[in-house]
């Protein structure tokens, strides 16, 4: 069982990029998927959440209007799309997943996730 995260990179700000999340030993059908993101010296903090069915998601205010969250299940894979960069954006950005009963639900504390991905860096330049 295990989440791979990538599409990190170096961007200017302003720019986009594609967070995708994989999974692979289990299929994601009933999972519900987080991105977090972690800030040298800060805490990680909440970016977005989808549930199983991909119908309930949330984004945290500093990336609403900017990012967006969806999956393919057919593909195995939860997607993070990232427009207007700003250089506060800068972190290494993590999935995780933790099984639900419905899919119909997601969690928002780092603690609720059972499987973490590796991390990947995103950097914007200002």
């Amino acid at each position: 069982v295990q989440l791979q995260a990538s599409g990190g990179g170096l961007v200017q700000a302003g720019g986009s990029l594609r967070l995708s999340c994989a999974a692979s030993g289990f299929t994601l059908d009933y999972y519900a998927i987080g991105w977090f993101r972690q800030a040298p010296g800060k805490e990680r903090e909440a970016v977005s959440f989808i549930s199983g069915d991909g119908r309930s998601t949330y984004l945290a205010d500093s990336v609403k209007g900017r990012f967006t969250i969806s999956r393919d299940n057919a593909k195995n894979t939860v997607s993070l799309q990232m427009n207007y960069l700003k250089p506060e954006d800068t972190a290494v950005y993590y999935c995780a997943g933790v099984i639900t009963d419905s899919g119909t639900d997601y969690y928002t504390r780092p603690q609720e996730y059972d499987y973490w991905g590796q991390g990947t860096q995103v950097t914007v330049s200002s």
